[in-house]
């Protein structure tokens, strides 16, 4: 950080305020069906369209400009060089690409900030719904400015389960599918939405009970879990750990009741 930056981003108002408009001017290109057509494939079922470069861009830019000198970590770059224990940007340009490729509509940006290496602030928007989704570590959670809590529901039987494939390590599929059959049969309902920083807002807002996934990448759920977190709920690993965005990890995110349902009766079998 620079001289500039003399306290904690969750007690400045004006920066707050300029990152939220910051995000909410990408969403002319979630639009641009020209650059959605422009994929690129990374690796299995993993691609990058000309929307996730230009929306990286415009907000890397743009976080320059709100607070100079600030390390920057994106899904679209080499992140080699971050010094994990101090300030840096964590963003996912496009979460939900394959969606955006289809035009499913179910896509979002998510931005966070850690400071010495812990997130202070998440951000999901959803340009399609105009949803801002926003958290401050010791503050809350809102959702375009209304406060948002995630559900009192205690039993899985009762519970609405969101749950990603990890569609990149295919070779999960007989395992994950286990999973998702046991809890299938002991739930409510499950739902498969294809953003990882959507279900964890989702979770975030009581629309979900919980969400799990494997192999997410610290872009995909740094501004989520501290959205879920701050709205009331818990993130682990699939173990029941603690998670850090240093390093790839499983997810359990949770109302703080179903999520260690899940990690203790389902994912420990």
């Amino acid at each position: 950080m620079t001289e500039k930056k003399q306290e904690s981003i969750v007690d400045n108002r004006e920066i707050i305020d300029r990152v939220i408009h910051l995000l909410k001017e990408t969403r002319p290109l979630f639009f641009n069906s020209d650059m959605a057509s422009h994929i690129r494939e990374k690796g299995l079922a993993d691609f990058v369209t000309d929307v996730d470069m230009r929306v990286q861009d415009f907000v890397k830019q743009g976080l320059e400009k709100i607070i100079p000198g600030t390390q920057f970590m994106g899904e679209e770059k080499d992140n080699t060089e971050i010094d994990f224990s101090g300030d840096f940007w964590i963003l996912d340009p496009v979460d939900g690409t394959t969606n955006l490729i289809h035009d499913y509509r179910q896509s979002a940006v998510s931005l966070a900030l850690c400071e010495q290496g812990q997130v202070v602030m998440g951000m999901v928007y959803q340009p399609y719904t105009q949803e801002l989704f926003m958290a401050l570590k010791g503050k809350g959670a809102w959702l375009n400015g209304t406060p948002i809590h995630v559900s009192a529901r205690e039993k899985l039987e009762e519970s609405l389960i969101s749950i990603g494939t990890s569609p990149y390590r295919k070779e999960l599929a007989e395992e994950n599918f286990k999973y998702f059959q046991n809890v299938f049969m002991r739930c409510e309902d499950i739902r498969r939405g294809g953003s990882a920083a959507i279900d964890l807002a989702y979770v975030a807002c009581g629309r979900t009970e919980a969400y799990f996934e494997r192999n997410l990448k610290p872009w995909d759920y740094a501004a989520g879990m501290l959205l879920v977190e701050e709205a009331g709920g818990s993130v682990t690993n699939y173990y029941g750990d603690m998670v850090g965005v240093s390093a790839p990890s499983d997810i359990v995110a949770g109302n703080g009741k179903i999520g260690k349902i899940l990690v203790e009766e389902v994912l420990a079998e």
